[in-house]
């Protein structure tokens, strides 16, 4: 007999196993799968400006690489065992977002002097939470304009900023602000000497509004340092012309700039054709008037 309870007790368990294992499985079942968000960061500062955070979203959806919009994106600054949010910004429509920093200070080196920042995404219905992280150092670029036997030079000098040491063997890209895409001008990199110094001449007949010319120094993209940017600008282009005809009268011209002769010679036009018919009238009226 309790070897019939014993068995009818095995066989309960058994059963009850089996009915709670195809219950989970139907409930891990009916969960949405998550796809995986890659997170992308960059580290650009402008000199006396400030710094900027380039964020990407991307995810692999369905075999496809796509990019993930309106999602938010936190921004920490983490040192000395601490982790202080700065901020957060949404993506576009892109994958991109952009998290500017005007106040220095508010970011904090740790006790080597890397800045450590940290990107997180604490994930939504559709994808999984995800971060990133990038370090790097402070980086500043010195750049000024100098003429020698009456020709133009931007010089620049790339330092630590932590160290206030120089910077050799580095590629600086030196460009011209352009509408669309800035106008490189020199070597294509241009690399620091023992000083940390580069000079480039500059070309003569560029272009500029008022002659004005803004020149970038551009340190890109580097493992240690990020991108840094300085600016300078000085009367060295060639006017620009304003060759506008807007307030001339042309056929383009608004209502009230209509061309002269487009004003009278229609209207000549029109006055000789309605007194020709007026002429006939009259003439047919005569006519037949002289029958009666």
């Amino acid at each position: 007999m309790k070897t019939l309870i014993n068995y009818r007790f095995i066989f309960l368990i058994i059963v009850s196993v089996i009915f709670l294992s195809m219950n989970v499985q139907n409930a891990y079942a009916q969960e949405p799968k998550k796809n995986t968000v890659r997170l992308k960061a960059d580290y650009v500062k402008t000199m006396n400006k400030e710094v900027a955070f380039n964020l990407r979203a991307s995810s692999k959806v369905d075999g496809s690489n796509i990019d993930v919009p309106d999602i938010e994106l936190t921004v920490f600054n983490e040192y000395n065992d601490e982790k202080v949010k700065l901020g957060s910004t949404i993506t576009d429509s892109n994958g991109k977002g952009t998290f500017v920093v005007n106040d220095l200070s508010l970011i904090k080196p740790d006790s080597t002097g890397l800045y450590n920042i940290s990107v997180s995404f604490k994930g939504n219905d559709a994808f999984k939470r995800a971060s990133k992280s990038l370090s790097y150092k402070d980086a500043s670029i010195e750049a000024r304009i100098i003429t020698e036997d009456s020709i133009h030079y931007i010089t620049a000098t790339l330092k630590d900023a932590a160290t206030d040491s120089v910077l050799p063997d580095q590629y600086l890209n030196v460009q011209v602000e352009r509408l669309f895409k800035s106008l490189r001008i020199g070597e294509e990199f241009n690399t620091t000497d023992e000083n940390g110094t580069i000079i480039v001449p500059i070309e003569e007949g560029i272009p500029g509004v008022d002659g004005i010319l803004t020149f970038e120094v551009v340190l890109k993209d580097s493992d240690d340092y990020g991108t840094v940017k300085a600016l300078v600008s000085a009367p060295l282009g060639v006017p620009v012309v304003d060759e506008s005809t807007f307030d001339q009268r042309t056929m383009w011209s608004p209502k009230n700039k209509t061309p002269l002769f487009l004003l009278i010679f229609p209207n000549i036009l029109i006055l000789g054709i309605w007194g020709l018919i007026v002429y006939l009238i009259i003439n047919l009226f005569k006519i037949s008037k002289s029958k009666i």
